[in-house]
């Protein structure tokens, strides 16, 4: 077992495992973001209860959602989440540094290797790693800061997350820079997908082309999410709902 984990492939399987932990979280998150876009077409934006208790009654859906990431349950996935974002984060940077010396350092792409045809996503992984997790703590202090955190120190949260989205996003260049994270989000997620199945054996030709085309669906689908609830809150924030306040 500890020979699996040091070989190669077990380092890639380790770093498959923990980037599916993300992979589910993130499609959490971005479901029920998407919850705010549902409640401007059935009126229940902006609707939230003025008490503190959990999924009350009149609610809109996403303040719902929030409500389910705030449950116990939720408590205890983060830590799990937490450690699991942090050993793909730290094997990202050894898996990184090891090709680039296997490759040659700075001259690697001199040299013919399977890399030159991989996309560009593919070759730059690590560079993409490093921009969303820059731009994640940006967006921590943002919402998690502000909800989750409070909660888990015992100080009053946020109760309008709609006020939070529309403050959030109510900026135009704010929604662009978030737009731009999505897009570095999709490069990484769309390789990311394929090679995580290709990692644990997943490789043969036929599975290769179709775990590709499943891929571009998969990391689409759940940044369309995360777009969707973006601009959505910027028009609510400027056009539609702005009275909102936290």
């Amino acid at each position: 077992m500890a020979n699996f984990l040091t070989s190669s492939i077990g380092k890639k399987f380790i770093q498959s495992i923990s980037g599916a932990f993300l992979i589910l979280f993130l499609s959490l998150h971005g479901v029920i973001n998407f919850f705010s876009v549902i409640d401007t077409f059935n009126g229940k934006y902006g609707v939230s209860a003025l008490d503190d208790k959990l999924f009350s009654a009149g609610d809109g859906l996403y303040k719902l959602g929030c409500d389910f990431m705030s449950t116990p349950i939720i408590d205890i996935m983060v830590p799990i989440l937490a450690l699991g974002f942090l050993i793909h984060i730290c094997y990202g940077i050894y898996l990184s540094v090891e090709n680039y010396k296997k490759r040659g350092g700075v001259k690697r792409y001199e040299v013919a290797s399977k890399a030159k045809a991989d996309s560009w996503s593919a070759k730059n992984m690590f560079v993409l790693g490093i921009i969303i997790l820059g731009l994640l703590a940006f967006h921590l202090s943002h919402f998690w800061a502000k909800m989750q955190l409070q909660e888990f120190m015992g100080k009053e949260a946020i109760n309008n997350p709609y006020a939070l989205l529309n403050q959030t996003f109510g900026n135009i260049w704010m929604l662009i820079f978030y737009i731009i994270w999505f897009v570095a989000l999709w490069l990484h997620l769309n390789h990311g997908f394929w090679s995580m199945f290709q990692s644990i054996g997943w490789n043969n030709k036929n599975w290769l082309k179709r775990l590709k085309v499943i891929s571009v669906i998969v990391s689409s689908l759940i940044v369309l999410l995360f777009v969707a609830s973006a601009i959505n809150a910027y028009l609510q924030a400027n056009f539609i709902h702005s009275p909102l306040t936290l």
